[in-house]
């Protein structure tokens, strides 16, 4: 017997060279990935960023009603519904910025707070699949924050107290409710901002619903569904999802 002979086999076994080439070949699939992912986030980042700010741009020198101001927090919902929190809140920041060039500081922060706000608390919701009734609440409680700091913002740039102004709004409406009830009685200030603070949160509870509404009909499309919304509201819309 020879030396040769005596000595161990070091040839790799054709199992290793297999186990080896799978190895490597899912290393090479996986790492172009990681590459395309990072550019692609950053670049829809950018774009649904810029889309909500061009909204508000154009709804701001061109009214069109309601119609826009449903879609103003929709774009960075969507940027959380497709790359996470992260990318959401660089989209609430970079549409600021945005704004703030074009329309100076003070127009962009009355879109980020509440809309650009609001978009990463939907998204959050939508991405957790809560039930409609809680995304819609605390969009709710944001907006009626959203409009205290708008009349404290313009408040304090003019000079005077625009709460004042809604309290005056709200008396008319009150006291022409009464006139139509045929009550003889005058609304007590109390009575009046409970009206007043009333009337915000429930014009901001039918703004969500809208928004809600138009997300669930928009995002099914895209592929980035949101919850489902409640049975009367599909009947209702004789919608099939």
């Amino acid at each position: 017997m020879s030396i040769s002979d005596s000595l161990p086999d070091d040839t790799p076994s054709p199992q290793f060279h297999n186990a080896l080439n799978q190895n490597l070949n899912q290393h090479q699939l996986q790492q172009p990935k990681i590459k395309v992912d990072a550019p692609l986030r950053m670049v829809e980042t950018a774009f649904l960023a810029s889309a909500g700010s061009l909204i508000w741009f154009i709804n701001f020198y061109f009214p069109l009603g309601p119609l826009l101001r449903i879609f103003f927090p929709i774009p960075i919902a969507l940027v959380y519904l497709r790359w996470g929190k992260r990318a959401s809140w660089m989209a609430a920041i970079t549409s600021g910025l945005l704004l703030s060039v074009l329309m100076g500081p003070v127009r962009s922060l009355l879109f980020v707070m509440p809309f650009a706000f609001m978009g990463v608390l939907l998204g959050a919701t939508w991405y957790r699949r809560v039930p409609w009734i809680v995304s819609i609440t605390l969009g709710t409680l944001l907006g009626s924050l959203g409009v205290f700091f708008r009349l404290w913002l313009l408040s304090v740039l003019s000079g005077e107290d625009l709460w004042i102004y809604a309290i005056n709004q709200v008396t008319e409406i009150i006291e022409w409710v009464f006139l139509r009830l045929e009550l003889l009685a005058t609304p007590s200030l109390f009575m009046v901002q409970i009206g007043a603070l009333a009337l915000i949160v429930l014009n901001n509870f039918i703004y969500l619903f809208m928004v809600h509404v138009a997300a669930w009909l928009l995002l099914d499309r895209l592929g980035n569904s949101i919850p489902r919304p409640p049975e009367w509201v599909q009947v209702l819309m004789d919608y099939e999802g």
